[in-house]
């Protein structure tokens, strides 16, 4: 017999950022929000290491100042909860957010050598968080860069205090 492997299992198909934890965010901020949870459902990598019950759904917040990603299988079964410190993501996120504002005005007044300037510095920062997010995750579960990237998005999103 030979064994079919399921792609499908290795994804997320379903999202949600606890609602305790969101503070009213910025138009700007609301549209990374949207566009990363839309992108993440189109096309992701996420595995759980010795788990083979997917596809999954995530739930991320933050509780007591840690960052915890609660997964469940398709039957709403709990499959496990990841729970990281945010010491390591402190200040990439602030930084983060530093540029983003930076680019956010710059997009209504600048040159577009400008914004393209301030964009490579904002693509950098997010880079190096999702690859923090990467590591953090590693032996729990399995994402690849582009996943990272879009989960990344999201830490962030939690962070933001408006």
């Amino acid at each position: 017999m030979v064994e079919v492997y399921d792609e499908n299992k290795n994804q997320l198909v379903n999202i949600t950022l606890d609602e305790k934890t969101l503070a009213r965010a910025a138009p700007d901020v609301e549209h990374e929000r949207k566009v990363a949870i839309f992108d993440l459902l189109e096309d992701n990598f996420f595995k759980l290491e010795n788990k083979d019950n997917g596809p999954y759904q995530l739930h991320l917040s933050i509780v007591e100042g840690r960052l915890m990603f609660d997964v469940y299988n398709q039957a709403e079964e709990h499959c496990t909860a990841v729970i990281l410190s945010l010491s390591s993501f402190r200040r990439i996120v602030k930084d983060y957010f530093i540029v983003c504002e930076s680019y956010f005005a710059a997009i209504k007044t600048s040159t577009p050598s400008q914004i393209e300037a301030i964009d490579m510095g904002r693509r950098g920062l997010h880079d190096e968080g999702s690859t923090i997010l990467k590591e953090r995750l590693d032996g729990k579960i399995e994402v690849d860069f582009p996943t990272a990237r879009r989960l990344f998005t999201l830490v962030c999103v939690l962070h933001w205090k408006g």
